[in-house]
């Protein structure tokens, strides 16, 4: 399997446009395209809504997204050209609870893009990108604890802005930079990803393959 994960320093920052544009500029891999959601305290992971339910009553969820036009995330995937796309839903710090069955569900595909930080913890991705948007100072502690295993990081530039990294931020990319890690400047005109960045992807996948002949 080849697996490509895609995860942010913050929420909302063009992580799932990503996904859709590296799915829409490789339909012809037949991807598997997966959303991943950690719910908090008194939200239910069966369906997404408000609820008082324990998480021993229901841990995890695991639903396949059959709707292109729903506007969802998982349905956008669907629209961009995956074959097959999935959303996980756990509660928060308990994604572990699904891994056996979420292995089950791909594990005959041969190709497997994720939205997602957190799976990092327990797999290890043929490629994982990043995308961060320095107008933004949040940063998830995911993002941080998985920030030195990324393979390049999708950096976010809007027209007539200049680039300003919050402190945290520019010291963590600085590091990476001095590994040689790639960064690919990316805009919201542009889906996120531009053709740099699926060259890079492509480049990626067929070394990938090209290893495991």
């Amino acid at each position: 399997m080849k697996l490509v994960m895609v995860g942010g320093h913050t929420r909302n920052i063009g992580k799932t446009s990503v996904v859709e544009a590296i799915i829409r500029a490789t339909a012809e891999l037949n991807w598997t395209a997966v959303k991943i959601t950690q719910y908090g305290h008194g939200v239910c992971s069966t369906d997404g809504e408000m609820c008082e339910c324990s998480v021993a009553d229901h841990q995890f969820a695991i639903t396949e997204e059959r709707n292109r036009d729903s506007g969802t995330d998982t349905s956008r995937f669907l629209a961009a050209g995956a074959r097959r796309s999935l959303w996980v839903r756990t509660r928060e710090g308990e994604l572990f609870s699904a891994l056996e069955s979420f292995r089950k569900k791909i594990e005959a595909d041969e190709f497997v893009i994720v939205e997602s930080n957190s799976l990092r913890r327990f797999l290890k991705p043929t490629l994982y990108l990043q995308v961060v948007d320095p107008a933004n100072a949040d940063f998830k502690v995911s993002a941080q604890t998985f920030f030195d295993l990324t393979d390049a990081y999708l950096i976010i530039e809007r027209r007539g802005d200049e680039i300003n990294f919050a402190a945290q931020q520019q010291a963590l990319l600085a590091r990476e930079i001095q590994k040689s890690k790639p960064c690919f400047l990316v805009s919201p005109g542009e889906g996120y990803a531009n053709r740099a960045v699926i060259d890079f992807v492509k480049e990626r996948l067929t070394r990938a393959a090209a290893n495991a002949a």
